[in-house]
């Protein structure tokens, strides 16, 4: 971690700022180790200066941070002390003028701080800090990749008439969490019609009879902090033509991206290629168009660099972890996604998840 923050450091007159104020939580895990700050509200900021680091955090973390957080000194906020009032304290110190910030995690009330303290601001992208994982980062989500599969085995057997999307969902909750791990995020759990809508909010819809009803499954566990994110489609009784046709396009355009990059292998294979090989396929099968990016991805957060998309201006490197997602979705029918992380290695691209994907009819 010390590294991390030193590289950092290393980069303040790359990005003509004097320094940086990192307020994700994802990032002040990353480049810190310390990952027990919520992700729900602001609890800490890290700010990085030619001479120091400091942690910017209230009482409730001082003890913690204090003994895990060895190279940083822990300015405590509260009791009076406001972040507006510590960091003009810091910058008259140190000298500070310019800022980097991340815009996109900055509140409205945060910035005017910020331009009340005096400060001139820049905005700097940091996701490039982590889109190349190192072997224990690859470890922690080859991990969360394994309970994603065992939950998903597991949930197959729960699967009965009169069960309701919300009752799968903690299925697969308990399961994780059981199991050491946590929810990679909140899962997504659509039975028939519900599987056309992408990002469908699990409800209270139930199981009927064996009508080969569509079930599609998205979701991932999260171990050590780092995450898995995976989706099936199932067939709750016999499939019918139709529908065996639409996932055998979804299937085979996820082939297809996964052998435009290992045909592409020995040269720098564009995300915007990729994603528009698998988009083609599926035009060319007689489907529309797949209405979100082919992957994105994957490490503190579930959707982070890179991004597999036909905006991506990303080059795909030794080293990235990310997902191929494509789906195919026709209202009031139903839909199908297959979704699953990879690793690019030297010589080839490898699955890290592993859990059965053929055609299953339950």
């Amino acid at each position: 971690m010390k590294n991390r923050l030193g590289n950092l450091k290393k980069s303040l007159p790359k990005h003509r700022v004097d320094a940086f104020l990192i307020s994700s939580v994802s990032h002040i895990s990353y480049l810190t180790g310390f990952s027990h700050f919520s992700t729900e509200e602001r609890e800490a900021y890290l700010l990085v200066t030619r001479k120091k680091n400091y942690i910017f955090t209230d009482g409730r973390y001082s003890e913690a941070v204090k003994k895990e957080i060895k190279n940083c000194a822990l300015v405590e906020l509260g009791r009076g002390v406001s972040f507006g009032e510590a960091l003009g304290n810091i910058k008259k110190t140190e000298k500070i003028r310019t800022l980097g910030i991340e815009e996109n995690d900055l509140t409205v009330s945060e910035f005017r701080t910020l331009q009340k303290a005096g400060f001139k601001t820049t905005e700097v992208f940091l996701e490039s800090l982590r889109i190349i994982k190192e072997d224990w980062e690859v470890k922690h989500i080859l991990a969360a990749c394994r309970l994603s599969d065992q939950a998903f085995d597991h949930v197959l057997k729960k699967l009965k008439t009169g069960v309701s999307e919300k009752e799968i969902a903690w299925e697969m909750e308990l399961f994780i969490k059981s199991h050491g791990g946590q929810l990679g995020f909140e899962s997504i759990v659509a039975f028939g019609k519900n599987s056309s809508v992408p990002h469908h909010h699990t409800g209270e819809t139930q199981l009927g009879k064996k009508d080969g009803s569509f079930i599609l499954l998205d979701f991932g566990a999260r171990v050590r902090g780092y995450r898995s994110d995976m989706t099936r489609t199932i067939f709750w009784g016999k499939a019918s033509e139709k529908q065996k046709k639409i996932y055998q396009a979804v299937f085979g355009a996820q082939k297809k991206a996964e052998e435009y990059i290992t045909n592409n292998i020995s040269k720098t294979v564009l995300a915007s290629e990729v994603d528009r090989v698998s988009r083609e396929y599926i035009k060319k099968e007689g489907f529309s168009d797949i209405p979100h990016s082919l992957g994105h991805g994957i490490g503190l957060e579930v959707h982070e660099a890179p991004y597999l998309s036909p905006r991506s201006k990303h080059g795909l490197e030794r080293g990235m972890v990310f997902s191929i997602e494509p789906g195919i979705y026709t209202p009031g029918f139903g839909g199908v996604r297959i979704e699953d992380l990879y690793l690019l290695q030297k010589k080839n691209l490898k699955q890290l998840t592993g859990a059965k994907k053929g055609l299953i009819e339950l």
